[in-house]
């Protein structure tokens, strides 16, 4: 169950304490952003940097130009300003400023923000005061939108439902046409014929089944096995038509699960639930039209775990970014159906940027069986979160696997966890011994996101974050 708490916005009575450099670098849009951010964080590139007990950090970067650049970050947002033209979120500059910080080598002096900082703080800061009034007053109900306006609302909804439903219709018989001709000539069509179906789909307002029409174009091309794989995403794009067509016939849960797996907005509802939410994880994804960024949450208080999502143009990081591992203080609005999406709004305090213990965590066994529960509410699940505690990174083939502590069972890793350096940080830092991951659960094997040295085998007791937080993606 969620808890609600009451209670007002709350200033920081304390300085903002500084970020450690894995919180820094947990923001970089890349791997590439990483890198050159690392390359600034010297002394010898800044002048005039400093810092306040707001949790604001400015300072002038020299560039290629004759003018240096402004850099300014709002801890307490995160919020980011740099002169630089760089489209990313944060950029280089920006990291290199809170990574000179993080050293904590007294070349940040505390003292009174810049002109330029402080016009573009008041105005950063101002907005978001306003945007929590206006927040407030939807959630008294001030703002409520009139008879009319909801009537029109209503209409507009069902004018894109029924296009939607000519567009499964549609996408039906191209399936049934598909199979009738075999699957195995499916790589001979090219990836022509699943882009047009794609645009099609998107003329008739359902962004969500043009997305996994282009993800078919790709499994032809994919290695061995391919025919198998196409047959299953089919299978689960037939379901999702099928289940868009009767949707009347459904319980609400699953119906709201269905209407964003098609791609129709869904607005968040319900009341909102503050909680301290500790940041598990934040990792981008693109599709070369949207950059989409996930970040995840547990709520110490409710024991929930939430997923927040950002979106930016191709070539942008979404703005929003938390550094894994702080915790804030804020409230989030769950959406519809059985996901763990939620909007985050007020928040109540400044992060504490002080690494917490892990949430709780189970076996193999145990993750296994909460992914298949996720699974009743919603079959086209990529993956589920999960924590495994006291699990011991091992090799298994050609691949990985996180075994229990027991041996009695394992999770392989996913493909795409064995590519990244992050496998090669939790092997580190298990060096044998049992360590608790967090990540996600899917039908491709587990990929492991953060994790924790809880001091298991090595005298620490049951919850205790010995090793401190290391980020894996």
């Amino acid at each position: 169950m969620l808890l609600s708490h009451g209670g007002e916005p709350s200033p920081a009575t304390e300085p903002v304490a500084r970020w450690t450099v894995e919180q820094v670098l947990s923001l970089a849009p890349d791997d590439a952003s990483r890198k050159a951010g690392n390359k600034l964080a010297s002394a010898g590139h800044w002048s005039g940097a400093g810092h306040d007990a707001s949790g604001a950090v400015w300072g002038l970067c020299k560039g290629s130009g004759s003018k240096p650049y402004q850099t300014v970050v709002d801890t307490t947002g995160p919020a980011y300003k740099c002169s630089c033209p760089s489209r990313k979120f944060p950029c280089k500059h920006a990291l290199g400023l809170l990574l000179l910080r993080a050293s904590g080598d007294g070349q940040v002096q505390q003292g009174e923000p810049a002109d330029w900082a402080s016009q573009w703080l008041e105005g950063r800061r101002g907005r978001a005061e306003a945007k929590q009034a206006r927040q407030a007053a939807a959630a008294s109900g001030e703002s409520a939108p009139g008879p009319a306006d909801t009537a029109a609302a209503r209409r507009r909804a069902e004018r894109r439902a029924e296009r939607a439903a000519s567009g499964a219709l549609e996408l039906e018989q191209r399936l049934t046409d598909l199979l009738r001709g075999g699957l195995a000539t499916a790589d001979r069509a090219g990836y022509t014929l699943w882009e047009e179906t794609a645009a099609r789909m998107v003329d008739a307002q359902a962004p969500g089944l043009a997305g996994r029409v282009r993800e078919l174009g790709a499994i032809p091309g994919s290695g061995p096995g391919w025919p198998v794989r196409l047959l299953e995403e089919c299978s689960l794009l037939h379901l999702l038509d099928t289940a868009w067509l009767g949707r009347e016939r459904l319980p609400e849960p699953l119906a709201a699960t269905v209407r964003t797996r098609v791609g129709l907005p869904v607005s968040a509802e319900g009341p909102p639930v503050r909680d301290h939410w500790l940041v598990l994880a934040q990792y981008d994804t693109a599709d070369g039209r949207l950059t989409t960024r996930r970040i995840w949450l547990y709520g110490r208080e409710s024991g929930r775990t939430a997923l927040l999502l950002s979106f930016g143009a191709a070539g942008r990081a979404p703005e929003l970014a938390l550094p894994v591992g702080v915790t804030i203080d804020a409230e989030l609005t769950p959406y519809p159906g059985g996901g763990l999406r939620a909007d985050l709004g007020r928040r109540f305090a400044t992060p504490l940027p002080v690494p917490g213990t892990p949430p709780p965590g189970g076996p193999a066994e145990a993750a296994l069986a909460a992914y298949g529960e996720a699974l009743r509410g919603d079959p086209w699940l990529d993956g589920w979160p999960v924590t495994l505690r006291d699990v011991i990174p091992v090799p298994s083939g050609g691949g990985w696997q996180l075994a229990d502590a027991e041996g009695t069972d394992a999770l392989p890793l996913a493909p795409a966890a064995l590519s990244r350096q992050g496998l090669w940080k939790l092997v580190a830092l298990s060096g044998g011994a049992p360590v608790t991951v967090f990540g996600e659960l899917g039908h491709r094997g587990f990929d492991p996101f953060t994790a924790w040295d809880t001091g298991a085998g090595r005298g620490g007791g049951p919850g205790e974050a010995g090793g401190g937080t290391v980020r894996l993606i």
